[in-house]
């Protein structure tokens, strides 16, 4: 059996994250985008404690700070909301939860998102989903995994996601990297494929990227067959994620420094400073957004990043979130 990683964590309050002050406020209102769903009061002991898949157990505060919050059993009297939080190895019977997760994940775009979804689920050995302790709707909060490109290359999901990055793609000295990443190099990179609610801890980011990493890593070594294992050695990673752009950023009169993008994942600020190329596009789906937010313009993004890069990216989002 694959080596499962250990995760020791501390308890922490835990605040929408992001690099700069402004960016930080923007994400603590577009947080009212966040978890639904009821989850039970505990009180959380010292130590963390095995769970049953043999991933280690995350304790942390969910945090509602909404005005209509209200009280409730599921509530503390300062509105943080007690939920044990663990991981797991991806299987079926998620296939609903990361289907939600992942809804718009290419726009709204109408693609083969079952079968992708079955892909994710497929490979059980690299990849987590973030669930809470004993809750009976087995309900998702997050996935994070990683997919070799050119080894489910002959898959229409595939093709269907290769063909929105393309058209999505304007800039031409971009447009021959992403298609040499596409096709052959295909089988050296990565898809990095990382959903997850608004307002999850993000105390819990730096051990489900830990997690994905070092299993990519073993994976590499413990995989039955030398086409597997060779199918875990990336070269590259690509990322597919969202911003916020403000509407006049490339404008002269538009905002300055920090004020430009806001970042929805705060890994991303740092997976972009570390990528060898980038390119960004309009997107035709728009979640709610508040009045500080009216003048910004969902946005995708896409990162290559070498994998030789991985290890200052895990060291930079720790700090990232030991000094927040």
């Amino acid at each position: 059996m694959p080596r499962k990683p250990a995760r020791h964590c501390r308890s922490a309050r835990c605040l929408p994250l992001s690099f700069s002050p402004f960016a930080r406020s923007v994400a603590q209102i577009a947080s009212n985008n966040k978890v639904t769903h009821k989850v039970p009061n505990s009180r959380f002991p010292e130590s963390n404690l095995p769970s049953s898949s043999g991933k280690r157990m995350e304790k942390r505060r969910l945090v509602d700070k909404s005005e209509n919050s209200g009280s409730s059993d599921y509530e503390e009297s300062d509105g943080t909301v007690q939920a044990d939080f663990e991981f797991f190895d991806p299987k079926p019977s998620d296939f609903h939860g990361v289907k939600i997760l992942l809804q718009t994940y290419l726009d709204n775009k109408q693609w083969d998102l079952s079968s992708f979804v079955d892909v994710i689920l497929g490979q059980p050995t690299v990849g987590t989903v973030v669930k809470i302790e004993n809750d009976e709707d087995d309900g998702i909060y997050s996935i994070v995994t990683a997919l070799n490109l050119g080894r489910y290359k002959d898959l229409e999901c595939i093709a269907d996601l290769k063909k929105f990055l393309l058209n999505a793609c304007h800039q031409k000295d971009v447009y021959s990297k992403l298609s040499l990443f596409l096709g052959d190099q295909a089988k050296d990179v990565g898809l990095l494929v990382s959903q997850r609610v608004v307002n999850l801890p993000p105390q819990l980011l730096p051990h489900l990227y830990d997690a994905l990493f070092d299993e990519v890593s073993w994976a590499t070594e413990d995989e039955p067959t030398e086409e597997l294992r060779n199918s875990f050695c990336f070269k590259f990673y690509l990322v597919i994620s969202k911003i916020y752009k403000h509407k006049n950023a490339v404008k002269q009169n538009g905002p300055s420094g920090d004020q430009t993008v806001v970042y929805i994942k705060a890994e991303d600020e740092i997976f972009l400073e570390l990528s060898s190329w980038s390119l960004s596009f309009p997107l035709h789906t728009q979640l709610v957004r508040t009045d500080e937010l009216k003048d910004y313009r969902l946005t995708g993004l896409v990162m290559a990043i070498d994998a030789t890069k991985i290890p200052t990216f895990r060291q930079k989002l720790h700090s990232l979130i030991d000094e927040a």
